[in-house]
């Protein structure tokens, strides 16, 4: 028996030494720290009522909403109102606009739980140093989905719905005297937000009617007060343009001004004239917004014409000025300035009721292309 149980013990430790030396002599297998960072983040997920504390016109100091979509068209054609765009694919040429403090809250977003942009940015976030970073990963779609919330659009989108004259109902929040009066997107009604149960009945008897408010930027919250109202009285298609009238102006450089007698076009510095920058840009962005009209003899414009341009001499003009359309803005152009603005006046004369006449003021050289150069007047 003794001899029985001294060879079970030896037999024991046998196994056990094998063992012990195996352990000593095998690596064991770890998950490198690198790897785990792809896999895990270290982020805290947030819902839609976190994120709407800090929905607010303006943004309280020290946190930053971030939609990491592609700017093109996600973020233009809807997203969180306060949100920055700065794409995940973007992120290295743009996280200069990340805040400076790295304790700053930042919330980044994306198209919802099958989408991981939101999660990657959020780690090149925290790689460089940022302390304070949460995914809303229910994203855009789950912001949508939760009653009486809104999305915001932005002024390129703003832009190409006013060229296209979609039927979109802009309406500006700010008040009419002083600040509406003055100036406003083309095309906007007014319903200030503090006379807004007054005015409501301007809005479409349609409730499923795009409505999009508006008010003085960023820093302005009557637009979105005005958006909850409308949403309060059963419009389903609410939006907002949080950067506004500021934003429109800086950036799309064209407003109404209700005491030019209806002009939908910015003005340049002599009267009749187009604004050069504003030509521009429409030329570069959207040729069919306006009826361009080379008012140079035929020989010159089969030199090279700008694109989308027609041409109606200038000694032709009196003779068709009657075909002349009233439902887009018409300017006139040519060498110097001197024939298009013979021709503004010429239509201001016989055809009074076209508002919407301007010529190019300046030496305007155009090429076979269609590309031009342009020497603006002193």
């Amino acid at each position: 028996m003794r001899t029985r149980q001294a060879l079970n013990i030896v037999t024991a430790l046998g196994v056990l030494l094998v063992f012990m030396v195996g352990c000593s002599t095998t690596a064991p297998t770890a998950v490198a720290p690198q790897a785990a960072a792809e896999f895990a983040p270290f982020h805290a997920i947030v819902d839609a009522d976190y994120v709407k504390q800090y929905v607010q016109a303006p943004m309280p100091e020290g946190v930053m909403l971030i939609d990491s979509r592609p700017r093109r068209p996600k973020y233009d054609e809807g997203h969180i109102p306060m949100a920055v765009s700065l794409p995940d694919s973007k992120f290295e040429q743009m996280r200069d606009q990340l805040p400076a403090d790295k304790n700053a809250l930042l919330i980044f977003y994306c198209g919802g739980r099958a989408c991981d942009l939101s999660h990657k940015s959020a780690r090149k976030a925290e790689a460089l140093g940022y302390t304070n970073v949460k995914v809303f990963a229910d994203g855009f779609p789950g912001w949508i989905k939760v009653s009486g919330n809104f999305a915001a659009v932005s002024t390129d989108w703003v832009k190409q719905q006013v060229a296209a004259k979609a039927d979109v109902v802009l309406v500006d929040s700010r008040p009419k005297q002083g600040k509406y009066d003055k100036g406003h997107v083309p095309g906007a009604i007014s319903i200030s937000d503090t006379q807004f149960d007054k005015y409501a009945s301007q809005l479409p008897a349609d409730k499923s009617k795009m409505l999009v408010f508006y008010c003085g930027g960023l820093a302005c919250p009557l637009s979105n007060k005005s958006a909850t109202k409308a949403i309060a009285l059963g419009y389903t298609n609410v939006k907002v343009y949080p950067e506004g009238y500021p934003g429109w102006v800086a950036a799309a450089g064209t407003s109404t001004v209700a005491k030019a007698g209806g002009s939908e076009m910015k003005a340049g510095k002599a009267e009749g004239t187009i604004d050069p920058a504003l030509f521009k840009q429409i030329l570069a962005e959207n040729p069919a917004q306006i009826l361009l009209i080379d008012v140079r003899d035929k020989n010159e414009y089969d030199k090279g014409t700008l694109k989308t341009a027609i041409n109606m001499p200038v000694d032709d003009l009196e003779k068709k000025i009657a075909t002349l359309p009233a439902d887009k803005p018409i300017v006139f152009v040519c060498g110097t300035g001197a024939r298009s603005g013979e021709s503004y006046y010429m239509v201001k004369d016989l055809r009074p009721e076209l508002k919407e006449v301007y010529y190019l003021d300046g030496e305007l050289t155009i090429h076979k292309d269609g590309t031009f150069a342009l020497k603006e007047p002193a």
